[in-house]
């Protein structure tokens, strides 16, 4: 009974812990347990990355009934718009090292002062990209290789994309502002909001559901571009209300050239970093488009699955973002070096045990599957006499 006791009361604590995580944690994360703040810190930025890959698995799921025209027609937008989610990572980056930094000085005027210069450079951002992709949206499908059925069906759904990218760069450095103060669990439900908005709005302006007129592939982007502008305008509520670590004041809303030069000197880096990752991306993809609608289709599906899989460490890679700053802005340069290595081997753990399931699970079945447009997996007739015999696939 003894011996049992001390196991008991450490699986409270973790399961105590995971509550804490969830619900918001007020913890100074530049002293006290290591393991137990980086637990604090990934478990809402894990949740927050896969509900940022809800979005596009969503709007797959959907508009996958409407064929493969429309399934490319969201591959092709999308493998553009990865490169605004290169801009937003590398400027969010930078921006919750800086606002995580000034937290950790216990400064958090200056760590408001931070956030609201890289709103104002996500906002310049936003229009320099959005106004011409809006204008020449056709141009830019036609040269990533789409017919013209996938050009007439699916302009209009990447205008309203890359036309409103302002809602995916925001989003990222509103809630890369939270991150950076330590208040993880609330950038989480902020995207909860916003997944729960691109749900119910996803069926009903794609098929025209009750009042709603149908729009076909286009109701995809009106729908999350509805939740994302939702989940920001509740950002800029939280933002100016408060939390514990952090409030932007009406006085603190105003350039400072020397800050904001910091920011994008800081940010160059980390964009250019995740640039290049997206823009091979993009030249994939434009490859994949030689080979047809239903090539595209089948890549767009599967990328979805492969990123949802891939974005949790990114999530775990903020939370040791968050701690660095906070612990250097602190004094504890040995704290943050060992933060560093400890997210990392946890990230190791996590992307091995993932990769390995699905090794392991392809091995096991014997023979390939093959994917069928539109989320359908079936044996090839080798998987059994009995199909190989009568020719009827077996679904999976």
């Amino acid at each position: 009974m003894e011996a049992t006791a001390p196991a008991a009361e450490k699986q409270h604590t973790l399961w105590a812990s995971l509550v804490e995580a969830v619900r918001g944690s007020h913890q100074d994360y530049t002293t006290g347990s290591l393991n137990r703040a980086i637990l604090l810190l990934a478990v809402p930025m894990v949740l927050e990355m896969v509900l940022e890959s809800l979005f596009g698995v969503v709007d797959v799921f959907w508009v996958g009934r409407l064929g493969a025209n429309a399934v490319a027609t969201v591959g092709l937008t999308e493998s553009m718009l990865s490169l605004v989610f290169a801009v937003a990572m590398g400027l969010s980056l930078s921006t919750t090292a800086m606002v995580a930094r000034r937290i950790g000085e216990k400064d958090p005027e200056g760590a408001a002062i931070a956030g609201v210069q890289a709103i104002a450079l996500g906002l310049a951002v936003s229009v320099a990209i959005g106004v011409p992709s809006f204008l020449f949206a056709p141009n830019l499908l036609r040269l990533m290789g789409a017919t013209p059925e996938i050009v007439a069906i699916g302009s209009g759904y990447t205008r309203i994309c890359l036309g409103g990218c302002f809602a995916v760069l925001l989003l990222f450095l509103n809630n890369a502002i939270f991150r950076g103060a330590g208040d993880a669990a609330i950038a989480m439900r902020l995207l909860w909001v916003s997944n729960i908005i691109n749900l119910v709005l996803d069926p009903c302006l794609i098929f025209g559901w009750g009042p709603f007129p149908r729009l076909g592939v286009t109701g995809a982007a009106l729908a999350t571009l509805t939740g994302r502008s939702i989940g920001v305008l509740y950002q800029f509520y939280r933002l100016m209300r408060g939390t514990e670590r952090l409030r932007i004041l009406r006085s603190q809303i105003r350039l400072r050239l020397d800050v904001l030069l910091r920011l994008m000197r800081v940010s160059l880096t980390g964009i250019l970093q995740f640039a290049i990752a997206h823009t091979s991306w993009v030249g994939l993809v434009r490859i994949v488009s030689i080979f047809g609608a239903a090539a595209l289709a089948g890549y767009t599906i599967a990328i979805r699955i492969v990123i949802f899989v891939i974005l949790p460490s990114w999530g775990m890679s903020n939370a040791a973002a968050t701690l660095v700053g906070q612990n250097l802005g602190a004094g504890h340069p040995e704290r943050a070096e060992k933060a560093v290595w400890r997210t990392g081997l946890y990230n190791v753990i996590f992307l091995g045990s993932a990769s390995s399931s699905c090794f392991f699970r392809n091995r096991s079945s014997g023979c390939s599957r093959k994917i069928q447009p539109l989320f359908r997996w079936e044996w090839p007739a080798c998987a059994s006499s009995a199909t190989a015999t009568s020719g009827t696939p077996t679904l999976w």
